[in-house]
């Protein structure tokens, strides 16, 4: 198994080496170049992505713009959640900013691993906890702190990798503000 994926399974709970060999077969090693979906909308998302390496984001088409809602990069987990666990049509696209190579395990094969493995059913209810923690955060954040207090607490709270390797026009659109006022934060904060 991945020893990145490993840790990041094993901080949740434990396993034993031969529940560790059955998790690991279910995960498909994919590789996937910038700009690439790793799940579209219109479509049913049916795999949650560990990234091994790279950079993705989760957005959706608004007045034909794109809002980013997700960021994520190395040893990070990647979903469209709702579509995931509901089995029903996405409204968002996943895509790599960069290369990325990732892990994936497909709904079957977690359905299968909650029936096999009861400790699985911990991992995933806590990916699913995070995925509900983030989004409420990010909703409270957009709707009731100014935007140059957005801008600080994403460069407080979120990972370096995403931080120095999101294109600017990403992050802006995750944060609910303008590219122009992004830079405008930017100088000032310097």
């Amino acid at each position: 198994m991945n020893p990145s994926l490993k840790k990041q399974i094993q901080a949740i709970t434990s396993f034993s080496e031969k529940e560790i060999q059955t998790i690991d077969s279910c995960f498909e090693y994919e590789s996937f170049k910038a700009k690439e979906l790793l799940s579209s909308m219109g479509k049913i998302s049916n795999k949650i992505f560990f990234i091994v390496e790279g950079l993705a984001r989760i957005y959706y088409l608004k007045d034909g713009k794109e809002i980013t809602t997700y960021l994520s990069c190395d040893d990070g987990f990647i979903a469209s959640y709702s579509s995931f666990i509901n089995q029903s049509v996405s409204f968002e696209n996943i895509q790599c900013i960069e290369d990325c190579e990732v892990l994936s395990i497909t709904f079957e094969k977690m359905q299968f691993l909650y029936n096999e493995i009861p400790n699985w059913e911990r991992v995933g209810r806590i990916l699913a906890e995070q995925n509900y923690l983030c989004m409420a955060d990010r909703v409270l954040k957009l709707q009731m702190i100014p935007a140059k207090e957005k801008y600080q607490t994403f460069l407080a709270s979120a990972p370096a990798k995403i931080i120095q390797r999101t294109p600017l026009i990403y992050i802006a659109s995750f944060l609910g503000i303008t590219p122009e006022s992004l830079s405008r934060i930017r100088q000032d904060i310097s």
